[in-house]
């Protein structure tokens, strides 16, 4: 399995929108990536740090969805730090 990891920062004041294009678009959309797994999306205490972690099936299905998510603009206020596809070696 491979894990897709994107860091965001969140403009100050933009949390509340951007959560909400999260939820009704974003998710939504990653819901539907072929090889999908599971999905977290996690949020810094001052709500302006976010990382997510996308797992799929194979590499494949990650690197596809990383050109989806290059090719989607992120929600107002929020600005793409990094994208990244790891290998997962181990699981709990």
């Amino acid at each position: 399995m491979h894990a897709v990891l994107v860091n965001v920062t969140i403009a100050p004041g933009q949390f509340d929108a951007a959560r909400k294009v999260l939820n009704d678009q974003v998710v939504p959309r990653i819901k539907q990536m072929h090889g999908l797994v599971k999905g977290y999306w996690t949020v810094r205490d001052d709500t302006q740090q976010g990382t997510s972690m996308a797992v799929f099936q194979t590499k494949q299905d990650a690197d596809a969805a990383v050109s989806t998510i290059r090719s989607s603009p992120p929600p107002p206020g929020v600005t793409i730090n990094s994208i990244e596809v790891r290998e997962i070696v181990a699981e709990a």
